[in-house]
């Protein structure tokens, strides 16, 4: 048993997908359920071209539709997401530790993001990778009076880990 908070650390630090499908069963009652809220919460944010069918992002299909999103619709996500002053101290964590209720079990979650540490104000959002994405990272910087969001997807496949950070430092 662990507090959602915690599971957000485990989520959004370590990409923990076993997190994601515990807080989508809490918050929606099944993964199908969450993943039905989250489509809503695209198509309220205007995002034209997403279909989520997990809840972690994971690739999937069902019923001839695939999980799926574009750079613009996730970038009109992040910038909703940034508004929120919690998600952003959570995004920025770089160490998070937790214990498990009833057992007293401690973990231990770090942040992945190097972008953290590549820009003055800096931003960390979240990094990622499937088979069919590669790896993808969104990311955010606030200079003086304005914030920029940039989304890299398919920015490389193994062993190609770092080219994300570059080009999302280019695109900053």
């Amino acid at each position: 048993q662990y507090p959602v908070r915690e599971l957000l650390f485990s989520l959004m630090l370590e990409s923990h997908n076993d997190s994601a499908v515990a807080i989508a069963e809490h918050i929606g009652g099944s993964t199908e359920g969450f993943a039905a809220m989250m489509n809503q919460k695209a198509r309220d944010l205007g995002c034209e071209h997403t279909y989520f069918i997990t809840p972690n992002g994971l690739d999937a299909e069902q019923g001839g539709k695939i999980h799926s999103t574009t750079a613009y619709d996730l970038a009109k996500i992040a910038s909703y997401a940034i508004e929120n002053d919690l998600f952003v101290a959570l995004v920025g964590t770089q160490q998070y530790a937790f214990s498990e209720k009833t057992t007293g079990r401690k973990f231990a979650v770090n942040n992945k993001d190097q972008f953290l540490h590549m820009m003055d104000g800096a931003i960390g959002i979240k990094t990622g990778y499937t088979n069919d994405a590669g790896y993808c990272f969104v990311g955010a910087v606030k200079k003086e009076d304005r914030t920029l969001v940039s989304v890299v997807l398919a920015s490389g496949w193994p062993p190609h880990k770092n080219y994300k950070w570059s080009d999302t430092k280019q695109l900053m």
